[in-house]
Parts: structure tokens; sequence; C-alpha cells
């Protein structure tokens, strides 16, 4: 497994990681979610071995990962990184691309690997196309596939899906998730978006202030968020009597304590979310019906 102990990190005196102890297990899938500038990207790198930390260790297994001063080059064969940065060569097709580091030896095995590959990241269609003839989300997943071309033991993600539109994400994630499972390769997976993490993730850890602030199940983190700032990744809350409480968890009732006036309402497909005012405040609730501006409305917390 992946071992992490008393990691630290620091832009030249700017601290960046500090004490960061957590582990992933072979085939696990670990979701890193923090504000921008908390250090996610940091992290895979330093894990990936593309820098030196100051203090601390990682092992994968029985081996050390360091850093450019111990190695001339950067990266170890069983661990691969897609940065957001996609590094590909543009001038050769996606097949090419996929199979550029595999043996030429067994030339039957290749090819049946790199259309394995084609299929997971959804590519057939443009399978003999020249890269710099593709757009950033379809580049974003050839470096998904050539960094699955040799099977690494683990895999370091950072927002795989951030190119990829919402016509394909949601069937594709479920694919390379599914595809990273099956073969069981640990994933590590630095991410801003909440359907990168629910239904995939078994653990998830909330960067803030440079360290760990918690490290748990995302089921466990969604039902219980201790802070707003974890609240926030799931969706739309507000702190009641300094409790967090989501929009969702609010109902319409005829009548109780919490007495709101409407003030604005936005259409989310299967619902409305209710902007509305509570002594003074901004309250966030949902609705299946569009209310009137103005309405006073009497809301519960629903279990």
């Amino acid at each position: 497994m992946l071992q992490v102990k008393k990691l630290t990190f620091s832009y030249n005196d700017t601290p960046v990681l500090k004490d960061l102890s957590f582990q992933v297990k072979p085939g696990e899938h670990l979701s890193i979610i923090g504000e921008s500038g908390s250090g996610k990207s940091t992290l895979l790198k330093v894990l990936y071995g593309e820098y030196d930390s100051l203090k601390g260790t990682i092992f994968w297994k029985e081996e050390e990962i360091l850093g450019p001063k111990h190695n001339l080059v950067i990266g170890y064969s069983f661990m691969k990184y897609v940065a957001q940065e996609f590094d590909l060569m543009p001038f050769i097709s996606v097949e090419e691309n996929i199979g550029k580091f595999l043996s030429n030896f067994y030339p039957e095995e290749k090819q049946k690997r790199i259309a394995e590959l084609i299929k997971v990241v959804e590519l057939e269609n443009v399978a003999k196309t020249k890269v710099k003839l593709l757009s950033g989300g379809q580049k974003q997943r050839v470096a998904l596939a050539r960094a699955l071309a040799k099977q690494p033991e683990i895999i370091l993600l950072d927002e795989p899906f951030s190119h990829i539109d919402n016509f394909k994400k949601q069937s594709l994630r479920r694919s390379v998730f599914k595809y990273l499972k099956e073969k069981n390769i640990a994933c590590i997976v630095a991410t801003h978006d909440k359907e990168d993490v629910l239904g995939y993730a078994d653990k998830m850890i909330v960067l803030n202030n440079h360290e760990i602030a918690v490290n748990n199940t995302p089921e466990n983190l969604y039902k219980s968020p201790k802070t707003p700032l974890i609240a926030s990744f799931f969706g739309e809350f507000n702190v009641i009597n300094n409790e967090i409480i989501y929009a969702h968890q609010l109902q319409i009732v005829e009548r109780s304590d919490l007495k709101v006036i409407v003030k604005k309402c936005y259409f989310k497909g299967s619902y409305y979310l209710i902007e509305a005012i509570l002594n003074e405040k901004t309250l966030l609730f949902e609705s299946k019906n569009l209310l009137s501006i103005g309405a006073e409305m009497y809301l519960e917390i629903s279990e």
C-alpha cells in the first residue's frame, strides 16, 4: 500500500503541506478535496516524486518514493500521474499515443490493449486521428488512456475530467473508475467536483490550512459535515442555530418557528432552489414548485 507519514513541503519559505499522514490500499480510491491553493496538485506532485519533500516519508509497499534530489529520472514504473497539462505527442494518432510505451514484441497484444483502453475512455470514433486535431476534453481522455496503458499499480489524477464536457463526463467517469476497480489499480484523485467522489471514492481527505482537516468516507462526511468547508463541497447549505443544514433538508410546513420570506427562485431541473430571508439573513431551501417572490413560508428540518 501507499504509506505517507508526516509529509511536509514548502515553496521556498511558503508552507504548502504540513505533517500529512495517510495510506491507500491496492485498488482503493482516495479523493483529495480542498479550496483552490490548498495544495491538492502539489501533493500529487510530491507523491509522484516530482518535488522533494522537506520531511516525512512516502512508501509504495517496500519502495520509498523520492524526489529529483535522489532520482535522475522522475517517476516510478508502478505509478502514473496524469496532470492538467497532458504532455501528448501532437503529430501522431490517438492509437499511437496510447501505445507509445507498449512493447512491439507482441503486436497483437499491444493492439488489443490499445483497443481496450480506447473503449474505456470512449474515443473509438477518433482512434486514428492526430492528437493535434482533438479538443481539450479528448486530449484529456488520451492522457488517461496512455497512463493506464502499462497498467500501473497506482495512478494519480489531477482534476481528471475538468476538460470533459457534460455530455460525456458522467459515462466516462463510470467507465474509468470501474476499470480501475476491476484491475485493482489504486487511485488518488485531486478534485473540486463532488461527482468525482460520491459513488466512487472509498476515502476522502479534506485539505485546509496546509493540513488534513479530516480523513473519512464520503458518506460519513456528507451525512455529518463538521465544517462549512466540507458541507459546501457537497451542496448548498445553511447554518441554523450553529448546526449545518443542507438546503434539501428543509421542507415547507403549515407552521413552525422558521418563518422566511421568498426572495429568489432558481430552476434546477427536478426542483427549485429558493433563496429566502430568515431574520435578515439569507437561507436556502428546495421546493418542487415555483414560489412567489415575497411569499411567507414556514420551514422545518427533515431527517
